[in-house]
């Protein structure tokens, strides 16, 4: 099947800026911990698989990093926002669980452990201080690192990424889902697009 999705994200997790994750280092965490526990909000500004249209739709993806992300054993769990149809989250559910391939089926490989779909209130809000709320469970705030001509901080071209190119800073805030929580500290956001025609690790949603 064919599908596409792509906008705007924001992401936030437990490790010390800089999270690790990107260039599969391992994780350290701002308390002294070696792995990640994170969230990332993507807005559909435009999407659709098989013809269905996903625009519009906000989701949650949240993240439990044990090691290093090439070692595996990921555990992940989606929240789509409850405006959204029923068959816009079972399709968001297919695609981001990996069954409809593309860069998220390849990444299905280090998953050890799916922990389903819910659903909930999901916002995203834009700007130069950006965040996210999912109702009941995570609200986060972001601000980028700026650099000495005060443009933000940006990683590129990392192994593993929402994005080929993403700001990145710090964020604020907890999260309590899927028996996963934390206090935020590392941030980014970028605009992404994903396909089942991309790999991961290439084009323009490297994740």
């Amino acid at each position: 099947m064919s599908w596409t999705i792509s906008g705007t994200y924001v992401a936030g997790c437990s490790c010390a800026v800089l999270c690790s994750c990107p260039y599969d280092g391992q994780p350290r965490d701002a308390k002294g911990g070696t792995e990640c526990l994170g969230t990332a909000v993507f807005h559909v500004a435009d999407g659709n698989l098989d013809g269905l249209d996903l625009s519009g739709v906000d989701f949650a993806f949240y993240n439990h990093f044990p090691s290093n992300l090439s070692s595996g054993n990921w555990k992940v769990g989606l929240v789509v926002d409850s405006a959204a149809t029923d068959e816009q989250a079972d399709a968001l559910e297919r695609i981001l669980s990996g069954r409809e391939g593309g860069p998220f089926g390849q990444l299905s490989q280090f998953y050890g452990e799916y922990l389903g779909m819910e659903r909930a209130g999901v916002s995203l809000t834009d700007g130069d201080r950006p965040g996210f709320t999912v109702e009941g469970r995570t609200e986060l705030s972001y601000e980028p690192l700026t650099g000495p001509d005060g443009s933000a901080t940006k990683v590129k071209n990392a192994m593993f990424g929402f994005a080929s190119e993403f700001e990145v800073g710090r964020t604020t805030g907890r999260s309590d889902a899927f028996g996963l929580s934390y206090e935020a500290s590392y941030g980014e956001t970028a605009d992404y697009v994903f396909s089942s025609e991309e790999r991961a690790g290439t084009g323009a949603g490297r994740i």
